[in-house]
């Protein structure tokens, strides 16, 4: 079974990253520590925390990870040495904005909706179902992982 998060506030370059990587990781930047355990428990999801107060709380004891690093990278270099996350195996396949997972989609769907270069230049699309924003692969998918490689390789 896959694991899934759920990251503290502290914690919102680390969730986008691993949103890049694959991972199921929510992410709400304003709510409350009771809000989070309350949706830690509901979704079956860990706890990704910096917080030393919170995981001294009943309800987290069991239920949390704790990040030391203070840089999003050391904090990913930390979730991908400790946890069972293969980086490479679903780099791509969320969006970025709502943690929803991708969905292919044919090229002529999206000719409306994306820049005419890309649309011309790219022959693979995918969507969110939930917000409906459109993803394509070109140069920045590239940058995206040779930053990862970079990223788990120590090269700040």
């Amino acid at each position: 079974m896959e694991l899934k998060f759920i990251a503290d506030a502290m914690l919102g370059k680390l969730a986008k990253w691993m949103r890049i990587i694959g991972c199921d990781i929510e992410y709400f930047p304003c709510i409350t520590d009771d809000e989070l355990i309350e949706k830690a428990c509901r979704g079956n999801r860990l706890i990704l925390t910096r917080d030393t107060l919170l995981i001294k709380r009943r309800k987290v004891r069991d239920n949390y990870f704790f990040i030391n690093g203070n840089s999003y990278r050391d904090q990913l270099r930390q979730v991908v040495r400790e946890l069972p996350v293969d980086p490479f195996a679903g780099i791509l396949t969320r969006c970025l904005i709502c943690n929803e997972g991708l969905t292919p989609v044919d090229k002529t769907s999206v000719r409306d909706k994306v820049p005419p270069y890309v649309f011309k230049t790219q022959d693979t699309f995918e969507t969110c179902p939930s917000c409906g924003r459109i993803y394509w692969g070109a140069t920045h998918k590239e940058q995206m992982l040779k930053q990862l490689k970079d990223i788990l390789n120590g090269k700040d």
